[in-house]
């Protein structure tokens, strides 16, 4: 059957809302950098494009007013000037082509070397002489106005993370609400109980084909139960019945007079087989109504005193073995929660397992804690922990009439009650440990 329990998620898992969040705003992140730095290049790209439009621009006007006025060819190196000509032989003015890159400039007032662009070309008189003019622009303003565009692009960047994160949170929430509201309706699906009604209106698709699907699923599921425990009950009456009147003419057969001495050990074997499947019928029954979830009333119910009760009656049927008993106990009692008769059923399991797989003079030692209980017996070998809690396994020197569901039993019970049924071999000793989950 199905079941869902309300709690926190396993760990290293998060909720689909808050995963799908994520993964958007690391890409709106991602995708906001990039955009980021591809606009800081070229917003760049355009500034020193306008930078060297004006060097070309200025170069042009002092050439033309170079060739008209040469005396200004032959003037003095004014420092405050951002040009300078220097004539050049007619070969290297041939082969000269115009360039342009960042420099630093040395000014004296402020005794600190300042970014500049530079422009290098070249251009002939009318004599014939060619000159080279070297003309620089100051980019101090144009790193400032890079600055203050970076400034504002990141505040705005940020105001962009901030209302996007808010916004796809709201929309998200807003989207996955149906989901949510289903997920609640599925927390209150119960075995046995019938299913509610789930008022879950969507205009999303896939969700309306989700809520379908999973009212269809429990409605399927409940009408599955109810048959299967009809079976059940129906197929354990019918089993009981005719295996006690088989039981009862087997015992009348026994008391006849006329009977040999091999006919009584048939009888005798046939009434022994016939109290095997009397008790398989009973413990495939309880184990079908456990793991339907038939044992629906839960308490407290503390293990220390279900040992206390039953381990004298446990010792008296089996003190032909000479099992030593060993018992340790906290002072705060191992308390679960558990339907109490099946409390009873599992310590009672695990106490006589221990019991009857002991060898004569062997130990058993039980331990009780607040988080656990360990019930330990004395053994010969390990046992197949893969599949020692497997219906009908009977590993080596398991005895004849075991019907390899005691142990199916008591993890069920385990199960049902939030417990962790675990084993291990530890020097020389079967553990059997019942561990509270986290």
């Amino acid at each position: 059957m199905i079941g869902w329990k309300r709690g926190k998620a396993a760990g290293g898992r998060i909720r689909l809302l808050r995963y799908t969040y994520r993964k958007l705003l690391a890409l709106s992140l991602l995708l906001m950098a990039l955009w980021g730095v591809l606009f800081y290049y070229a917003i760049m790209e355009e500034v020193v494009d306008e930078t060297n439009d004006t060097l070309r621009n200025q170069a042009h006007l002092l050439i033309k007013r170079a060739l008209r006025d040469p005396s200004m060819l032959d003037a003095e190196e004014n420092p405050l000037a951002m040009y300078h000509f220097r004539p050049i032989s007619e070969a290297e003015g041939l082969r000269h082509r115009e360039t342009l890159y960042d420099s630093t400039v040395y000014v004296e007032i402020e005794d600190e070397n300042e970014p500049v662009r530079v422009m290098k070309t070249a251009f002939r008189m009318s004599d014939g002489q060619f000159y080279e003019l070297t003309l620089m622009v100051s980019t101090l303003e144009r790193d400032d106005m890079v600055r203050a565009i970076c400034w504002y692009l990141g505040a705005l960047f940020l105001l962009f993370v901030v209302c996007t994160s808010w916004g796809i949170k709201r929309v998200l929430k807003d989207v996955f609400r149906p989901l949510h509201k289903l997920l609640a309706w599925l927390h209150d699906l119960h075995p046995g109980k019938e299913v509610p009604p789930l008022d879950n209106p969507t205009h999303i698709r896939e969700f309306q084909q989700l809520s379908e699907a999973a009212v269809a699923m429990g409605n399927r599921s409940y009408k599955a139960y109810i048959e299967q425990k009809q079976f059940i009950e129906n197929a354990s009456h019918e089993l009981q019945t005719p295996l006690a009147i088989v039981r009862g003419k087997v015992e009348l057969l026994a008391e006849g007079e006329n009977l040999t001495a091999k006919q009584m050990q048939d009888l005798d074997e046939i009434y022994a087989t016939l109290g095997r499947a009397v008790k398989l019928n009973k413990s495939l029954l309880l184990l079908s109504r456990i793991e339907n979830g038939q044992y629906a009333e839960t308490e407290n119910v503390s293990l220390d005193e279900v040992l206390d009760h039953l381990l004298p009656d446990l010792m008296d049927i089996y003190e032909d073995k000479h099992v030593r008993m060993e018992r340790c106990r906290d002072k705060e009692p191992f308390v679960i929660r558990c339907n109490h008769s099946l409390a009873q059923i599992l310590v009672t399991n695990l106490v006589k397992n221990a019991l009857l797989h002991n060898h004569e003079g062997g130990e058993i030692r039980i331990t009780t804690s607040p988080a656990f209980m360990s019930v330990e017996n004395s053994g010969e070998a390990p046992l197949d922990a893969g599949r020692l809690f497997e219906r009908f396994y009977r590993g080596s020197g398991r005895k004849k009439d075991s019907t390899g569901l005691g142990l199916a039993i008591a993890r069920s019970i385990a199960h049902s009650a939030s417990l962790d049924l675990e084993y291990e071999w530890h020097d020389g000793m079967h553990v059997f440990k019942l561990v509270k989950r986290n």
